[in-house]
């Protein structure tokens, strides 16, 4: 299995404990991206990824190695200390450069593991807003490890080694798991609008030349017969609302 590790903290400290005893628990090859050294631009809410194509972001060059290396990637681990109750600036600022993939979802095959840690407080918010992101890019199913440490230098090894492990387990066995309720709705406003006239060129293009215009989610993932149905009601209500 390969894993890429994206590493939003600008320090090696407790969250980067936590995502050394993860390892430990996981069996493959590993790709190590640490953000502080990425040096990536701000991002300048050019809007060009979302309008024209991600190609077309001024950044595109450092995002694409990164991407790339999520492509290879089996699971994806994201790690991340709170800072201000919310993410770190590196983490956001990737994020920001990754907005168009609200639109234009690609990873539905890969699983990610979010390793979240806090010296007071927000490590469970902020998790939750990692995995929110990682579902708007399609991600098949994420797995959460928060901790707070309490300004120590500690971790909690028993919590780690037992959702790394669950990681681990679902990624080696190549299971796809059907999505969430809230991720059909997203995925059917995007392939509506795709539909539309007043879709925009990037975001029409991508979803008829990958063809999930014409599926009720990503082909690779069999929906069970009710959320099958459930979408197919979600794009046909859709299409009325936004006609």
């Amino acid at each position: 299995m390969n894993y890429v590790i994206i590493n939003g903290s600008p320090r090696r400290k407790n969250t980067w404990k936590m995502v050394e005893q993860a390892k430990k628990n996981l069996n493959g090859n590993f790709e190590e991206i640490h953000l502080m050294k990425e040096k990536i631009p701000f991002c300048n809410g050019c809007f060009k990824c979302i309008l024209e194509s991600e190609e077309k972001c001024p950044h595109y060059d450092k995002i694409k190695e990164i991407l790339d290396k999520i492509k290879w990637a089996d699971g994806i681990i994201i790690s991340c200390p709170v800072y201000a109750m919310n993410v770190s600036a590196l983490l956001k600022n990737f994020f920001d450069h990754t907005a168009y993939l609200y639109h234009r979802p690609e990873f539905f095959t890969k699983k990610a593991l979010v390793i979240v840690s806090t010296a007071g407080a927000g490590q469970k918010d902020v998790a939750k807003y990692i995995d929110e992101t990682l579902r708007h890019w399609g991600i098949n199913r994420t797995y959460k490890i928060t901790y707070a440490c309490g300004g120590k230098d500690s971790i909690d090894s028993k919590n780690i080694n037992e959702i790394s492990q669950k990681f681990g387990g679902d990624v080696e066995s190549g299971k796809l798991h059907n999505p969430k309720l809230g991720d059909i709705v997203f995925y059917n406003v995007w392939r509506t609008l795709a539909h539309s006239e007043n879709s925009m060129e990037a975001d029409k293009q991508y979803w008829i030349k990958t063809d999930l215009i014409n599926n009720d989610f990503s082909p690779e993932i069999k929906l069970n017969p009710l959320k099958k149905l459930f979408s197919k009601a979600m794009f046909f209500i859709l299409k009325r609302v936004m006609k």
